[in-house]
């Protein structure tokens, strides 16, 4: 009698224990750690993701974290070079990427994407330049430092290839660098004569700048949603995040990260 009533204890303390595990998993998704919300990013990348001494700080380190809050797990970065973030995530080196990616056909035909905020591109100058490119035409003959992986330099082909050489203005030269900070060096060392990049990241080059490169275009260029992408076949942590995101915005606290990084809601495309 007594082995049964420890019997009947412990198949109740399991189903109490799975039952706790199912609700485990539907309020965090299925993560390659338990508990533990893995976000690949490329960390040398302000205001969106840098290093302050050991702590990764940021929009989107912020961001992560609160989700992680919402969701009741911890949270990890990963930090990857921004052309490999997909296949690392798709390979399973973590579980999503937050890490300033814009929502491209390209990049969801690979993993989902769930948009989170809307920003754009910015043109960097010296501030002793004589020609300082306000829009993506007067690029036009200049040589322009790009980051690699991102959307720049194909866009600036565009534009050379519509615009500027069938107007006799000179194609436009992109030179691809490993990082933004490298690209900006290059910009601040003469070797590219100005540089496209995502406009808060752009701003936060040129203040550091101690004056010597200045945001040159007036506005936003070619507005787009950043994304918060995860694995094709990993629909339950979609489903998580995206819930995650719901509660931020309800409680105002997904508001005040945008706010804090003069980022705009993905609704609001200018």
């Amino acid at each position: 009698m007594k082995l049964m009533r420890v019997a009947g204890f412990a198949l109740a303390l399991f189903c109490a224990t799975a039952a706790h595990a199912d609700e485990r998993s539907s309020a965090t998704g299925v993560t390659v750690t338990p508990n533990v919300l893995k976000i690949g990013m490329e960390i040398t990348y302000p205001p969106f993701e840098s290093y302050s001494g050991k702590d990764v700080v940021g929009a989107d380190a912020d961001l992560a974290r609160a989700l992680a809050r919402a969701m009741g797990v911890k949270v990890e970065f990963v930090d990857t070079h921004f052309p490999n973030l997909i296949l690392g995530l798709n390979a399973g080196h973590f579980d999503a990427v937050i890490s300033a990616m814009f929502i491209k056909p390209e990049r969801t035909a690979q993993a989902n994407a769930i948009a989170y905020a809307t920003t754009g591109g910015a043109i960097l100058a010296p501030s002793v330049a004589a020609k300082k490119p306000a829009t993506l035409q007067d690029l036009c003959g200049m040589k322009v430092g790009v980051e690699q992986g991102n959307v720049w330099a194909s866009t600036l082909a565009g534009v050379s290839d519509s615009y500027c050489k069938p107007n006799g203005k000179g194609e436009i030269g992109v030179s691809s660098f490993p990082s933004a900070p490298e690209a900006f060096q290059a910009l601040m060392s003469n070797n590219v004569q100005s540089q496209l990049e995502v406009a808060p990241a752009a701003h936060a080059l040129a203040a550091k700048s101690s004056g010597r490169v200045v945001v040159s275009s007036p506005q936003l260029i070619n507005p787009v949603l950043l994304g918060i992408y995860t694995k094709k076949n990993n629909a339950e942590l979609n489903a998580s995040l995206t819930t995650a995101l719901d509660k931020l915005k309800k409680s105002g606290e997904f508001d005040k990260i945008l706010a804090k990084y003069s980022l705009l809601p993905p609704s609001q495309l200018p």
